[in-house]
């Protein structure tokens, strides 16, 4: 996957450990601090952004989701197109930037668990060259 090299990777696997007790991606962004808790009282609740989890592990997908929608300064062309896509998309969404960046957190998170759990390569989609605007 582009943006993941041997650091990368090794300090993914150190931090998660053994894929097979997370029963699935859910779990695994919820470890990683990544999914949101449910906060309520009095009947009424919300959705809010936990501090709990594993913080290496939450930056760890922090950076690979800015690496994911980096563009390359002087050609224009976007570090991975079917990323740069959807970041462009929740932004027109109406989320901020760091929200759109947190979706994309959650997508890493489930792709990175099927190819632990399923011991195979990232293969990145075919997408038109497009240039960044």
């Amino acid at each position: 996957m582009p943006g993941i090299d041997t650091v990368t990777s090794s300090a993914l696997i150190a931090e998660i450990g053994d894929i097979h007790r997370f029963a699935n991606p859910d779990k695994l962004a919820r470890y990683a601090g990544i999914a949101p808790i449910k906060m309520g009282s009095g009947g009424k609740e919300t959705m809010k952004k936990t501090k709990q989890g594993n913080r290496k592990l939450y930056d760890i997908f922090y950076n690979l989701a800015v690496q994911q929608v980096q563009v390359c300064k002087g050609s224009k062309i976007p570090r991975n197109p079917v990323f740069y896509t959807y970041y462009k998309q929740k932004l027109k969404e109406g989320k901020s930037k760091s929200q759109a960046l947190l979706c994309i957190m959650r997508r890493l998170v489930r792709i990175i668990y099927g190819m632990m759990k399923n011991k195979t390569a990232y293969i990145l989609p075919k997408m038109h060259e497009t240039k960044a605007s």
